[in-house]
């Protein structure tokens, strides 16, 4: 078998465990934060900050444009100015809480992406998304890390695998997202 072959079919397998009934209860998140006007936020470090960018455009574009009820969405990720300041004057595990203390209200949703699940980053925007009545979810990797325990619904992608942990994440974003725009 090739690498290609190999990575296709490993690809399958993870893609397999992923479960279907916690991706039904993020889709159902989603649309009670939609239905209540509640605000969204997103995000992730590296891969999963792209995936949290990615996801967020899907969202904001394909599943609000044209329809009655849009969604209240952002990444945290996509703020870059706010980012580098609070990287440079605070802590790099401050770029994401301290946008969270702007806006975060009880009855929001946040989703934190972790191949690891041990961002400090991410581990902090939870707990104070947590602090303040936020729902939240998460999606992580390997063993979940500190992430999964964290948040009140974890979809779990447990392999090693950086790459496919990142593939199935996307995929799962894409699931929550495409369930609004084809639905």
């Amino acid at each position: 078998m090739t690498f290609l072959e190999q990575y296709k079919s490993n690809l399958h397998q993870t893609i397999d465990i992923i479960d279907m009934v916690k991706v039904q209860q993020a889709i159902d998140l989603f649309t009670e934060a939609r239905s209540k006007g509640k605000h969204i936020f997103v995000c992730g470090n590296g891969g999963s900050a792209s995936s949290s960018s990615h996801f967020v455009c899907d969202m904001v574009k394909g599943a609000s444009f044209n329809r009655p009820e849009r969604f209240k969405i952002m990444a945290l990720t996509d703020q870059l100015p706010a980012i580098t300041a609070y990287a440079n004057d605070v802590s790099y595990d401050s770029i994401f809480v301290e946008q969270l203390r702007n806006f975060a209200q009880p009855g929001d949703l946040f989703m934190g992406i972790s191949g690891s699940g041990n961002s400090p980053n991410v581990l902090r925007a939870i707990e104070y998304a947590n602090s303040v009545g936020c729902k939240t979810i998460a999606l992580t990797g390997r063993d979940g890390g500190q992430l999964a325990p964290m948040a009140n619904l974890n979809i779990h992608v447990g392999v090693p695998h950086m790459g496919r942990i990142e593939d199935a994440h996307m995929i799962v974003c894409h699931m929550i997202a495409y369930s609004f725009m084809e639905a």
